[in-house]
């Protein structure tokens, strides 16, 4: 049986740029239950509230779309960043997903960029 850590690299990866951390979920967070995506998410954030990032930036490209489960995974991250006054960037993001974000209003809460090389040069993080 995978270990709880197997379980976060399998779904999520997290790459430092300089004070920037990129987080890029597989596409197998579309499916992934509650139950396997929460463990999952706080094994990710646990290191990133270690050692806070600058700016946060999260790679949706290889995601078609997510649910709830998901997206309180980037409140969550979007908490980490405000707990040092910085920032939570989606990059990426499709068209259904921009779609759920307005819904939500949640488009309002974080810049969009289409690539995460956009959203680090305008962060200031390098490639």
């Amino acid at each position: 049986m995978a270990s709880d850590a197997d379980l976060a690299n399998e779904f999520f990866q997290v790459r430092r740029h300089g004070d920037v951390a990129v987080i890029v979920p597989s596409p197998q967070v579309e499916h992934l239950p509650e139950t396997l995506l929460e463990p999952a998410a706080q094994l990710v954030l646990a290191p990133l509230k270690a050692d806070p990032p600058g700016q946060i930036i999260v790679d949706l490209a290889a995601v078609r779309y997510f649910g709830s489960a998901f997206i309180t995974f980037l409140l969550r991250c979007h908490s980490v960043c405000a707990e040092r006054g910085s920032e939570l960037v989606l990059a990426g993001v499709n068209p259904n997903i921009r779609e759920l974000l307005r819904i939500t209003n949640l488009d309002n809460h974080w810049a969009l960029y289409d690539t995460v090389v956009e959203a680090l040069n305008t962060l200031g993080g390098s490639d």
